[in-house]
């Protein structure tokens, strides 16, 4: 098997290295999360997050994301240490760079027992500020934005 080599794709997920404080009013109150973004040799990226649920005592997060040249689409998956359901995602970038659009299916937390529809956006404002999203499809296809945080490089 031939190793494989960072894709020109792979060039939005390393603008994700680095330290960052996450801040997000409901997950996160008012105490700072932080997130710890490294690289697997430009091909899988890993963010570690760490902070404290409001009421909800301490939590972790990790998220992985890379570019797979056969799907030509972005693939990655996410686990909480206050769920049990593992997100599988995949997507693809903006035309205009900015914005990874990752989409998923898990429990449909409006329905419990339902499946629902989500899709979860990485958006550069610049190299040192992003923003994450996270809607839930609706019955006419649009999507129903519920959390946002926001995230500061700290190195």
């Amino acid at each position: 098997m031939e190793m494989p080599k960072p894709q020109a794709e792979h060039g939005f997920l390393q603008k994700l290295v680095g330290t960052w404080e996450v801040t997000a009013k409901d997950m996160t109150g008012d105490d700072p999360w932080t997130e710890v973004v490294r690289s697997l040799h430009g091909i899988w990226f890993v963010a570690e997050g760490t902070g404290n649920m409001p009421g909800g005592g301490a939590a972790t997060t990790v998220l992985t994301l890379g570019f797979d040249p056969a799907k030509g689409r972005y693939v990655g998956s996410w686990i909480g240490s206050m769920m049990s359901h593992m997100w599988v995602y995949e997507g693809e970038v903006s035309a205009d760079g900015t914005t990874l659009s990752l989409y998923t299916s898990g429990p449909d937390f409006a329905d419990p027992g339902k499946t629902g529809e989500y899709r979860e956006q990485i958006v550069f404002a610049d190299d040192d500020h992003r923003i994450f999203t996270s809607s839930a499809r609706q019955a006419d296809g649009s999507w129903n934005q519920f959390m946002e945080a926001r995230y500061t490089r700290m190195s």
